[in-house]
């Protein structure tokens, strides 16, 4: 599977009366290929996904394709916490013309065995033939891949690489010794895209590309190439906004930074609520520093 560098997990932009915003969403895309991103990933987490029907699931994606021509490759979430529907979710994606890759999330609130994951993944990936990206985010499934499980699952057809967002840099490295060498692990969270590239990672399914793709993209060019010194200044100079998309539940703050931009409204649909006054207060700074939107002035 030819996917690497920094990839962007879009946010679903919605119109004031809470309906899909098509417009924003093809500029959105736009921008982001422009841009130089490496590839999309349209309904996944970012993409508010649990509260869009079966309708609108499908046409982010669709609309993303559209937008995206062939520039470059579609990975499209497609998640559930029934094995049944997450595998009847992957063959619907399976068939839309242009998605090169699933991402496919642990299930969510049942808390699995690994054993449990292990025949979760294993029946999706029987079912389509698409590559698939597992998503390791146990701080939202509350359901842990584990390195020796995900060795088991690499060994699987049609298992192709990990979206890693543990948080744990040990048990990245884990994995590392654990899969073989041509199965491709992404980091999950910005802020460890350098760590996870130093250990052999492809690249980043990032929150952050949606407010800076361009520059989320040169960061982890020059990591791959092994440009550290460049890697490290971007890295340093942009920590603060990776770190500020969390200060609230993803996707809340990359949306404000996004309406801030004049990029999408800032809509959002329950349970995703408007940011604590405070909180957007400070987001509105650390989006003014890192030269986003004309605000308050940098300090000092």
């Amino acid at each position: 599977m030819n996917l690497h560098g920094c990839g962007t997990a879009l946010v679903t932009p919605f119109k004031q009366d809470g309906s899909l915003d098509e417009a924003a969403l093809r500029s959105l895309v736009k921008w982001q290929v422009e841009s130089g991103i490496d590839f999309l990933v349209p309904c996944g987490t970012t993409g508010e996904t649990p509260t869009l029907s079966q309708d609108e699931w499908t046409r982010v994606i669709e609309v993303t394709i559209e937008a995206a021509g062939t520039s470059v490759p579609i990975v499209a979430g497609a998640t559930s916490n029934s094995t049944r529907e997450a595998v009847e979710r992957a063959k619907t994606v399976a068939n839309i013309k242009g998605v090169s890759a699933i991402l496919t999330a642990s299930p969510y609130y049942n808390k699995p065995t690994q054993e449990g994951q292990y025949q979760h993944f294993k029946a999706i990936a029987e079912a389509v033939d698409k590559p698939l990206v597992l998503y390791n985010v146990p701080g939202r499934t509350a359901a842990n891949i584990e390195p020796a499980t995900l060795a088991r699952l690499a060994e699987v057809k049609n298992v192709a690489a990990v979206k890693e967002a543990s948080g744990n840099i040990s048990q990245i490295a884990e994995v590392f010794n654990a899969v073989p060498d041509d199965f491709l692990v992404f980091s999950g969270d910005d802020a460890i895209t350098l760590p996870v590239v130093a250990l052999g990672g492809i690249g980043v399914i990032s929150v952050a590309s949606n407010e800076i793709p361009a520059e989320m993209g040169a960061l982890t060019r020059a990591a791959l190439a092994g440009k550290w010194e460049t890697a490290r200044k971007l890295q340093r100079k942009y920590l603060p906004l990776m770190q500020a998309n969390f200060i609230e539940s993803n996707p809340m703050p990359v949306k404000a930074v996004l309406a801030m931009m004049g990029r999408i409204e800032e809509v959002y649909r329950l349970p995703m609520v408007p940011m604590k006054k405070d909180t957007r207060a400070r987001l509105e700074q650390i989006a003014a520093e890192a030269g986003l939107i004309q605000g308050r002035k940098a300090a000092g």
